[in-house]
């Protein structure tokens, strides 16, 4: 797939908004992906994670945070005839395995999001299996807000890699012009 079936996409399911958002990250951006808008539908769920599997290297498992990246690890999982768990959040936020999920040691896992702009969720996975002796091969996702300026370390593969402008608060030219925030959520 090439960046103008992706986003005709996301167009189509109207997964892309445009208006005054609050990222997870804490920065504000004219555009959102809302994936969940495009993965409500299986048949581009399919067609999206399986061209983005494609793109991945070998490995044995797939992980990804949840609640973005639980469709799009699950379907890149079943893609590559791999097993696919997911990290959730715990009552601080922050990432944990839960439903006696394992990473083994040794293991070689594909961390999988659906939008990144800043990976602080995906860097969390990551600790999550470093952490238990697996070792992360490659990171995937739909969508690369960072227009490649992300980097884990690893190698990178998306689906579509964009330069979306992106602005602390306080020098948020919407926010200077009254616009109200809206955070969609993942």
């Amino acid at each position: 797939m090439n960046d103008t079936e992706v986003l005709q996409i996301f167009r189509e399911t109207q997964a892309l908004l445009e208006g005054h958002f609050l990222l997870r990250s804490g920065l504000h951006s004219r555009q959102y992906f809302q994936c969940a808008l495009v993965l409500q539908y299986p048949r581009y769920a399919e067609q999206l994670c399986a061209a983005l599997a494609a793109k991945l290297p070998k490995a044995d498992a797939v992980i990804s945070p949840a609640m973005g990246g639980l469709f799009v690890g699950h379907e890149v999982g079943r893609a590559l005839g791999l097993k696919h768990i997911f990290a959730e959040k715990n009552a601080a936020g922050k990432l944990e395995l839960r439903r006696n999920f394992v990473v083994g040691p040794g293991e070689r896992f594909l961390v999988v999001e659906d939008v990144v702009t800043r990976g602080g969720r995906v860097q969390e996975t990551m600790e999550i299996v470093r952490q238990r002796g697996g070792n992360v091969v490659a990171v995937g996702m739909l969508v690369d807000r960072s227009g490649g300026q992300v980097g884990f370390g690893v190698p990178l593969r998306s689906l579509l890699q964009l330069n979306i402008e992106t602005f602390e608060p306080a020098t948020c030219p919407m926010c200077r012009e009254g616009k109200p925030v809206v955070k969609p959520g993942s």
